[in-house]
C-alpha cells in the first residue's frame, strides 16, 4: 500500500510540474512607469477603502475606475498588462519595489506634514495658554 501511495505522489509531482505556458504580450501593454504610477493609485484607492469604505459606497464611488479613468486605461487592459508582467517574477518584483518605495516617499512626506501641522497647533496652543495667564481675573460685582 506504501508503494502506491509513493507512486501515486511521483505522478502527481510530474503531471504538476509541467511547463508553464507564458502570456503573450498585448498589443496594448501598460508601459512600466505607467503601470507603477497605475498600481501606487490603486493601492492608495484600497488605503482609501479600507479607512471609510462605508461613505465612499454611500457616495457611489467606484476607486477602481477612478483609476482606469484617471489613467486612460480600461480593466481588460490592465488584467491583461498585469499578466503579463506577473509572468515574469523579476520584472513584476522590479515594478513592486519602484511602488513600495514610492509609497514609502509618500508616507514619510506626510509624516512631516503632520509633524509641522502638530508643531504648529502646539505653538497656537501655547500662545493661546500665554494669553489666558496674563488676562486680568474677571472682578466680581459682589466685592
Amino acid at each position: 500500500m506504501k508503494h502506491w501511495a509513493i507512486i501515486l505522489v511521483f505522478v502527481f509531482g510530474f503531471f504538476g510540474c509541467q511547463e508553464v505556458k507564458q502570456p503573450e504580450k498585448p498589443e496594448n501593454l501598460i508601459p512600466k512607469d505607467k503601470m507603477v504610477d497605475m498600481l501606487t493609485e490603486a493601492y492608495l484607492a484600497n488605503a482609501a477603502r479600507s479607512v471609510d469604505n462605508k461613505s465612499i459606497v454611500s457616495k457611489g464611488i467606484r476607486m477602481d475606475s477612478l483609476v482606469y479613468k484617471n489613467f486612460g486605461v480600461d480593466s481588460l487592459q490592465f488584467a491583461q498588462s498585469n499578466e503579463f508582467y506577473a509572468a515574469d517574477v523579476n520584472v513584476y518584483m522590479e515594478i513592486f519595489k519602484k511602488v513600495e518605495a514610492r509609497l514609502a516617499r509618500m508616507q514619510k512626506k506626510m509624516d512631516s506634514l503632520r509633524e509641522i501641522e502638530k508643531s504648529r497647533k502646539d505653538s497656537i496652543g501655547k500662545k493661546n495658554d500665554a494669553i489666558k495667564l496674563n488676562a486680568e481675573p474677571a472682578k466680581d460685582s459682589l466685592i
